[in-house]
């Protein structure tokens, strides 16, 4: 066994892990951090990898070599060799220190690795009084039902065609969101459902793709979506029916829970935070 649990347990103020981003905080354990260092050798997905749907091979690893990792600190560097390349160190410490020690080794690690990108990733708890980055909020299914959504969510498949075909040129407006990307998923056929919104015959607002895979522990979670709304169409209470009415999707399909990063102060952060979501502290990333 590589980790001391004993050191880094008390180190891990956010239930963040390198290459698989926000777990479960019963999921956290030793077991989960051996084993992304495995997947590094071997550059397979680990089955819980909300990432494996997209298919394809993982684009980032551990460099487990250039691990640190002591009684106080813990530094655990990935490379991603996408675009121009990134080194990130996750820096795990209740010291300030940590993010210093952390920009130094991304800054050597990216110069060796030859590539353009060297960042710092340092979770921090719930209790932070000023947090930047992004805010890790759970969403427990198995606490009470969620409230049905008001308005009109249909799956993208179920509108007339000529709705559907506005598809199209909202995700391209949305790109930024991420929804071309979902959008050349679609077409492929190997995504699950997405669910719009549309006004005077046109979509304007989506989410999506929905669909549940279990965890590190067995349990099902409702994977990630990708959420956007027209600019022009927001303030009319769209996003929140839209996100209502997935939450309901992944409840009525086994869902446990939920995780999502939500940029701290942004609109999706003030809507989980109205709905009563758990936050589970926060994810700062900065330029080594």
């Amino acid at each position: 066994m590589f980790f001391r649990w004993d050191w880094l347990r008390p180190q891990l103020t956010a239930p963040i892990v390198p290459t698989l981003g926000p777990i479960h905080p019963d999921a956290l354990t030793v077991s989960v951090f051996e084993d992304i260092l495995r997947a590094a050798d071997t550059g397979d997905f680990l089955p819980y990898d909300k990432d494996r749907r997209w298919g394809g091979e993982k684009d980032e690893k551990v460099l487990r070599e250039d691990v640190v990792h002591q009684p106080e600190h813990t530094l655990i560097p990935t490379l991603s060799r996408r675009g121009r390349g990134t080194v990130k160190v996750f820096a795990y410490g209740l010291r300030d220190t940590v993010v210093d020690e952390a920009a130094e080794l991304a800054a050597k690690l990216a110069s060796t690795r030859d590539v353009a990108g060297a960042r710092i990733v340092r979770p921090l708890g719930p209790e932070t009084a000023h947090p930047r980055g992004t805010r890790i909020q759970l969403k427990d299914f198995t606490v009470r039902p969620c409230p049905a959504p008001d308005g009109s969510v249909r799956p993208i498949t179920t509108w007339p065609t000529t709705v559907q075909t506005t598809f199209a040129p909202f995700a391209e407006t949305m790109a930024a969101h991420g929804l071309a990307f979902l959008h050349t998923q679609m077409l492929a056929g190997t995504c699950g459902p997405v669910l719009t919104a549309a006004v005077e015959r046109r979509i304007v607002g989506a989410i999506g793709p929905m669909e549940v895979l279990p965890d590190a522990l067995g349990r099902h979670q409702l994977m990630p979506q990708y959420f956007a709304v027209l600019p022009e169409v927001r303030g009319r209470g769209l996003g929140r029916v839209l996100w209502r009415a997935a939450m309901c999707w992944g409840q009525f399909h086994g869902a446990d829970y939920q995780l999502l990063q939500t940029e701290v102060e942004g609109p999706s952060d003030r809507l989980c935070r109205a709905e009563g979501l758990t936050c589970l502290g926060f994810s700062h990333t900065t330029q080594a």
